[in-house]
């Protein structure tokens, strides 16, 4: 672009925090660095003065109503700032979300590109939303969206030479004495002083894979009716089903080593059913590794 056809937003005198009085014209359409030491006022121009008044202008652009529900920026401390079109802004503070999130739902293109493939894509699979991770219809039911497969790593779970009592559960929660062991205890299902390693296939699997159910169990001398799980079942639910990262960062490290990631098998990392019926004859033939391979690994494990 020729020097006489080049747009600059113009900032006159700003003193927002430490500028003092600073005066600068900025290219439009091309890539502007600040940079400076720590207090040189990189984010007061940025940040604090181009951002805010782009948002703010913006926002004037909505009803009273709708600005009821928005941020409030007050007008930059500055004598004028011009030719300041709309900005997309991408700050400092760490982004939110979960285990969904991605650069495409953050900046809204998910939408446009689903829209897009449902419209073009060949073969045609059907409406936009079949494209969307976030949608019970579009996501891999195997990895819930994710892309990858979660699963518990035996080898850190549990230790196949020791007892209950022995403390054979190395799942947090599962200290001797703790809450969950005595769940465990009070059920009454299993030898304490069994090694798990001379556990049948039938008491590994009521010990790690069982449903909830309802068990009477007697604490303090008074009869309680609760719910118990088999172990490996009850952390799935909880930390993998669930999405960690919503849990406190406490929890995330404390049951991050106990937690396998892989390429989901099914959808191949694409986290959708459209990547999924790509993946058909794929998913045909890890369908029963995916759903038992815990259990298989476990079991050739102790050699059952």
């Amino acid at each position: 672009m020729s020097e006489s056809n080049q747009e600059y937003i113009v900032i006159s005198a700003a003193r927002e925090n430490n500028l003092k009085n600073v005066s600068l014209r900025i290219p439009k359409r091309k890539i502007t660095i600040f940079t400076g030491v720590s207090g040189s006022g990189k984010s007061s121009i940025v940040f604090d003065t181009i951002a805010a008044e782009s948002t703010r202008l913006l926002n004037e652009n909505f009803s009273m109503f709708v600005r009821n529900f928005l941020p409030r920026y007050p007008q930059p401390d500055a004598d004028a700032i011009e030719n300041l079109s709309m900005a997309v802004i991408v700050d400092q503070k760490r982004l939110g979300g979960g285990s969904h999130s991605t650069m495409g739902t953050i900046t809204d293109i998910s939408p446009i590109l689903r829209l897009l493939f449902s419209r073009v894509g060949q073969p045609y699979i059907g409406q936009a939303h079949m494209f969307s991770f976030n949608d019970p219809q579009g996501m891999c039911p195997e990895c819930n969206g994710i892309g990858r497969r979660l699963g518990v790593d035996m080898s850190k779970a549990l230790d196949m030479s020791k007892s209950l009592n022995e403390g054979a559960i190395l799942l947090p929660d599962y200290k001797v004495n703790g809450w969950e062991w005595n769940m465990i205890v009070q059920s009454g299902a299993f030898d304490l002083d069994k090694k798990l390693s001379d556990y049948s296939e039938e008491e590994l699997e009521q010990l790690l894979y069982a449903k909830a159910r309802k068990v009477e169990m007697d604490f303090a001398g008074k009869a309680m009716n609760i719910t118990v799980e088999g172990v490996i079942e009850k952390f799935t639910n909880k930390y993998i089903k669930q999405d960690v990262k919503t849990k406190s960062e406490r929890t995330q490290k404390a049951v991050a080593p106990y937690i396998t990631e892989g390429t989901c098998s099914s959808c191949h990392g694409r986290e959708t059913q459209s990547g999924r019926a790509q993946l058909q004859d794929q998913w045909t033939e890890h369908c029963g590794a995916v759903l038992h391979g815990g259990r298989t690994a476990h079991r050739r494990h102790t050699g059952d």
